[in-house]
Parts: structure tokens; sequence; C-alpha cells
């Protein structure tokens, strides 16, 4: 049936009928996505499910219960076999391997503390996969992301996730406009995650008592440094641990097991104070360390920039907003000062603890739930 002049636009922001509107799902196999592939085919919608099959599910990287692991795959399947729409998987192995894996290995032995979700996010899919959505004609692309898109003046906007303890607006902040326009994240309004699983349980979906997944897809029990020696043989070579004076502490058994701000398993004892990872030296092979005070940073340099303001980013000397610079961190005011079209100097107004490069630095409104966009932290001059 034809919509008429004066029917309102469809819940994905369409002016047609659902069952005329194509909506491609990315479907991890897990509770978020299968609720939002369920949920849009009880509209009516033409939904189609597609799923990355992001490693060699066999090999030794790979977990049980990971993002696209082997369990999760023949999860979103079943779902879709549920709720009666087509399914499909999609090998993209090598991209990830290439765009995420490899980057995210070598930024570590960098001596930097790598966002692989966010890469994958920007490099695989928000970029791959929305390119193939868009092959089979769908009229938008639907996430199981908690952040929210809303229309402003100027078009969408990327909008923090109302269950703040849910909002993953750090891992999507490179969010493009041109993608925003193409996306639509239909969880980020819900109050809590119980809301999510009880839509689940409602739509009767196998998946709706599944946990959630905790670490980053490739990486087993958190171990970072163990997945780095897999794919980097030989990286944990031997050094120093010395204090920011020079003084020799102690040894380690590679810079890849330490992050900016560690405290516990320095192996340092007799000391007077207590002794926190400062800075990794990878060229010397050093670990220093040093007091608490040394980790308070209130200048930051930013690159890679994605702008989501309505101005252009360069046309003004500052930019007062707040930034989150780690997911687990609330945003904090501070002042962008713009050096370029993508790059920046941030000022914090409140010094903060282990800021690391490698990490994000995400921009926030403070008088809103708009999120501005983002960088990369990096080491500056």
């Amino acid at each position: 049936m034809a919509l008429d002049s004066e029917t309102k636009l469809n819940s994905l922001g369409f002016a047609k009928p659902p069952s005329e509107t194509r909506v491609v799902v990315a479907m991890s196999g897990g509770v978020d996505s299968s609720v939002v592939a369920a949920k849009l085919a009880d509209e009516g919608y033409d939904v189609v499910g597609v799923t990355l099959q992001l490693y060699d599910h066999g090999a030794a990287l790979a977990k049980k219960g990971a993002c696209c692991a082997g369990i999760d795959i023949h999860d979103a399947r079943r779902v879709a076999e549920e709720k009666g729409f087509p399914h499909y998987v999609l090998d993209y192995e090598n991209i990830f391997q290439e765009t995420v894996i490899d980057e995210f290995a070598d930024s570590y032995l960098a001596g930097a503390t790598p966002v692989p979700c966010i890469r994958c996010n920007e490099r695989v899919k928000f970029k791959d996969l929305l390119e193939t959505a868009k092959d089979l004609d769908a009229d938008c692309m639907a996430t199981g992301h908690y952040i929210q898109r809303m229309i402003g003046e100027n078009g969408p906007e990327l909008h923090s996730a109302s269950d703040a303890r849910r909002d993953q607006s750090y891992f999507l902040f490179s969010t493009t406009p041109e993608q925003l326009d193409y996306l639509r994240f239909p969880l980020g309004h819900l109050p809590n995650k119980d809301a999510t699983r009880a839509l689940a349980a409602e739509y009767g979906l196998s998946v709706a008592d599944k946990p959630d997944s905790q670490d980053i897809c490739f990486v087993p029990n958190g171990d970072y440094a163990s997945v780095i020696e897999k794919l980097r043989p030989g990286a944990a070579e031997p050094g120093e641990i010395v204090d920011h004076e020079g003084n020799v502490r102690g040894q380690h058994n590679g810079v890849i097991h330490y992050t900016i701000g560690q405290r516990r398993g320095l192996g340092i004892g007799g000391l007077s104070e207590p002794l926190y990872v400062v800075k990794l030296d990878v060229d010397a092979k050093q670990v220093i360390v040093g007091p608490k005070e040394m980790l308070s940073t209130r200048t930051i340099p930013v690159r890679e920039i994605n702008w989501l303001g309505d101005e252009p980013f360069d046309s003004r000397e500052e930019w007062h907003v707040a930034v989150k610079v780690r997911s687990t961190r609330p945003p904090r005011e501070a002042i962008i000062r713009p050096l370029g079209p993508d790059t920046a100097e941030v000022e914090l107004l409140t010094p903060e603890e282990g800021v690391s490069p490698g990490q994000a630095c995400v921009f926030y409104d403070t008088d809103s739930s708009r999120i501005f966009g983002g960088g990369w932290i990096w080491r500056g001059y």
C-alpha cells in the first residue's frame, strides 16, 4: 500500500512502507544485533542479515564466545531462521587482518595502546560492509550499537546513548557524516541492557540469555602480549626498567607486557613510594617508571580528527567541549585548538592521568548529548 503525502516517515526515516524499505542488519551473533534484526523484521521491514567472518575460527587467536567467532555465526543464522529473513556470511578475514590486526600489533610494538574496535568499525563495518549493504540495494544499514542518530538543523547528528553505562560513542567517533546518513541505531534510546534482553525474550530469540562478549574478539582473555608474540615472533625482547632519572630499577621480559599507568607486576622491591609506568621506550627497550604525578597530563596532541560539527573544524581558533581520553572515563571539559583541518592540541581544564598514545580523544558537546567526533592521541612534539 503506497503512502500518501500526509503519512509520517516510517521508524527508519523513509517515506514509504516498511515492507518497501530494505535494511541490512550487521549481525554479530550477540543479543544486541539479534534484537535489532528481530525488531525490524517484526515491524515488517525487508531485513537482510549479514555476519562477518573476521578471522580464522580454528586459529589460536579465536576464542569461543567472542564477537564473530564460529558459534556467533551459528547464532546469527539461527535468529534469521527463527524470524524468517535471509542471512549471509561474508569472509572479511583478509581485510580484518590487514586493516585491524596488523596495525594493532605494530602499534603495540611501538609503545602505543591501540583500540582495535574503533578501527574495525571505521575500516570494516562502516566501510566495506556498508558498501556491501548498498550493493544489496538496501535503503540503510542498522547495527546493535548503543548510540543515537538524531536529525538536527543541518542533517543527521551523532548522540550518546540514553544509558550512559552502555554508551559506545567512544568507539564510534570516526563515523563520517556520509556514513551517519546511511546508518541506523535502533537500540540507542533504550534505558538499559535489561530492556534489550526483555525484547529478546519477547521475540523468542534463542540468544536472549547469551552473555555479552567482554574482550577484543581476537585477544583471548585480554592477554594482549601473547597475541602480539604470535603475530610478531621475537617481539618480547628483554630490557631494563629505569626510573625517570635513569637509574636501573629492574629487568623486564618485553615492553609489550606493560602499559602506561601500570603499577602492579613491575617486580620492583624496596620502594619508598609506589612507582608507575610513565613511558615506554621501544627503541631502547626500556620501561620508564616514576611517581604518580608524572602521569598527569594537561596538553594532548591529537591527529586524524573526524569532525562532526556544523562548522568547519579549523574555522575557529578554539572549541570549548568535553573530551573523553579513555572509554572507561567520563568526559572532562577541555579546549580544542585546531592546528589544521584534522590536527589539534587539546588542553584539559583538569589534568588526566595515564593518557596514552594510540588511545582516542572523543569530543562531546557540554550542553547536550551530541558528539562532535574525535581523533587519535599521539606523542606529538
